[in-house]
């Protein structure tokens, strides 16, 4: 039996071509009434300055937007002789924005478009959401992450393996099964179900148990995953993406006639 595959709509923001540098100095010059070279060795020092003091430490000021520091993301250990350098698993920039930013992005109206997989478009909304903006600092709170590198070695067991469970802001993971098998989804051992929020580079494991005589097939936004066979489980994992995902698990189809490629329902 073939049933029809369930496709699904994944949001993300349509973006214009990047501003090189001597735009965005060109335009500060004329509304700050300064030339251009004066504004171009300002802008300069003021980089120098913020990549200076971000790398010792500090959070600094960027006028009119927010502050930007340096953080990490890192495993968590129950016990002190198990800390080590292995356990970062990233570094990263840390952008805190302003009250008035936020409150600027919250009232802005976003346009949405809908494409079919030919690319012509079926629907066009206005947003009506509540435009809520989300928190850096509480994410940063509630995560195996720290702010500068004088305090990146301090943090408890007990509250890095309460951030990790506690995955409050992030990208939500859409995921369809089909088939006679079954399959689960685990990040850092705990498991994950359709609408799950999940941080961006967050390692994702897969487990899937095929219908007899089946190969079963995993993708992420349509990117095929690789999956290694042990026994007849086949296993794989991927890095949450930086956006609403959909993750597709077909776990092979059994009968005659079947077929392991489709017949996907979303859970």
């Amino acid at each position: 039996m073939r049933t029809t595959p369930v496709c699904g709509y994944v949001m993300q923001p349509d973006l214009y071509i990047a501003l090189n540098q001597a735009k965005v100095i060109k335009e500060a010059a004329l509304r700050s009434g300064v030339s251009q070279g004066v504004m171009k060795a300002c802008w300069d020092a003021a980089g120098e300055v913020i990549k200076a003091w971000a790398t010792e430490g500090h959070s600094v000021a960027l006028p009119g937007l927010g502050s930007m520091r340096f953080g990490l993301r890192a495993k968590s250990v129950a016990k002190v002789e198990d800390v080590k350098t292995s356990l970062i698993s990233t570094r990263r920039i840390i952008f805190t924005p302003t009250q008035d930013l936020k409150d600027e992005l919250a009232n802005t109206s976003i346009q949405i478009t809908c494409y079919d997989r030919n690319g012509d478009v079926v629907k066009r909304v206005t947003s009506a959401d509540a435009g809520t903006v989300e928190d850096n600092e509480g994410d940063e709170n509630t995560n195996t992450e720290n702010g500068g590198s004088q305090n990146g070695s301090h943090n408890s067991g007990e509250q890095g393996q309460q951030g990790n469970q506690n995955q409050q802001s992030g990208y939500a993971l859409t995921i369809a099964t089909s088939g006679s098998g079954s399959a689960t989804v685990t990040h850092d051992g705990n498991a994950v179900t359709s609408g799950s929020t999940l941080n961006e580079d967050d390692e994702v494991e897969i487990s899937i148990t095929p219908a007899e005589g089946q190969v079963p097939t995993a993708s992420i936004n349509g990117s095929s995953i690789e999956l290694t066979e042990d026994n007849g489980v086949y296993t794989g994992s991927f890095a949450m993406p930086g956006q609403a995902s959909a993750l597709v698990i077909s776990t092979g189809v059994s009968g005659e006639g079947g077929d392991g490629g489709e017949g996907l329902d979303k859970d």
